[in-house]
């Protein structure tokens, strides 16, 4: 029996598989381009809606991705009708997993024979505070000129274990200030604005008046999938000098802010991830007031992006101070 067209029941709306897999829209219109899942439009609803056997295919990268497997490697292993894919990746898989374990029990060994030096201190004398730095700087001098087994010197072979186990970005805080800024108003896909409001703000940038500066322009997304890019405008402005496109009061605030890799949503994810895994830990907390967004920047840039082998882009959560008790306070002050 031949089967009819899939009912709108059938399909799952984009912000309804962000919700329940918790993953971004975003990230989900990236696995798309990576050719990983695929969705369907129907001719009254604009946005994307994702079948069952999507779905399937949808959880099975999520479990890919949570073995830290790539996104190639995810494509190789879908193109072939064959386990002998699979297995290669994840017998290669084991093998990292291997090579981390060694790493944490060399860099185990090197803290451990730290704290050995740091014992002998006699923690419960005033007097031992000074011996402790200069014990300090001696134990330092020792790493740095003592060799690690044919290797480089123990602080460098230290930096380096660090280096590949090191998971969080690195961030810092930045001050956005209150601006008026073009909008390119909503739209589905990227491709709808770059020859327009793209094209608008270049022409722009180069009649602005004063020092021009990066970044000026940043874009956010809804959970539905929509995005919408900005651009930072001076007062003489008016709407007839952007072609139309609406000028808006952007309030501004601090960001937390770190550097990904533009076009790469999926690291882009664990980048958003691991800025408010810092945020958490810090004295700050997200901004969640209506209007202030997690926002990005595409860094534009011939000689760094060659210099690089890729393109940057800057992440930006909004933050603000966390609250400090009275009880808390007044103790600081007294």
């Amino acid at each position: 029996m031949k089967r009819g067209k899939q009912t709108m029941p059938d399909l799952l709306k984009i912000k309804e598989v962000s919700s329940r897999y918790d993953v971004t829209a975003r990230t989900l219109r990236y696995y798309e381009d990576m050719g990983l899942i695929n969705s369907q439009r129907s001719d009254d609803y604009a946005y994307r809606m994702y079948d069952e056997s999507s779905i399937k295919r949808l959880e099975q990268v999520l479990i890919l991705r949570k073995l830290n497997i790539s996104i190639k490697d995810i494509q190789r292993i879908f193109r072939s009708s064959s386990s002998e894919i699979v297995l290669e990746v994840l017998g290669k898989k084991i093998s990292d997993i291997d090579d981390e374990v060694a790493l944490l029990h060399e860099l185990k060994k090197i803290v451990l024979e730290f704290i050995m030096q740091i014992h002998r201190i006699d923690f419960q004398k005033d007097s031992d505070v000074k011996l402790l730095y200069e014990k300090a700087k001696e134990v330092e001098q020792q790493i740095i000129n003592v060799g690690y087994e044919g290797n480089p010197a123990r602080v460098n072979r230290l930096l380096n274990i660090t280096e590949k186990l090191k998971k969080a970005p690195e961030v810092r805080i930045v001050e956005i200030p209150k601006c008026r800024m073009a909008s390119s108003g909503y739209f589905n896909d990227l491709s709808e604005v770059i020859g327009s409001f793209g094209k608008w703000f270049s022409e722009y940038d180069k009649k602005r008046k004063g020092i021009s500066f990066s970044p000026l322009d940043f874009m956010f997304f809804e959970p539905d999938g929509r995005g919408m890019w900005l651009f930072a405008v001076e007062d003489w402005v008016t709407e007839k000098d952007t072609d139309g496109y609406e000028i808006i009061e952007f309030e501004g605030g601090l960001y937390a802010n770190a550097v990904s890799i533009d076009g790469d949503d999926d690291i882009n994810g664990r980048v958003y991830t691991g800025i408010k895994a810092w945020i958490d830990s810090s004295g700050f907390e997200l901004d969640e007031r209506e209007g202030h967004r997690a926002m990005c920047h595409m860094i534009v840039g011939e000689k760094m992006n060659r210099g690089l082998g890729y393109k940057q882009l800057d992440i930006f959560v909004p933050i603000k101070l966390r609250p400090v008790k009275n009880d808390s306070l007044n103790a600081s002050l007294e």
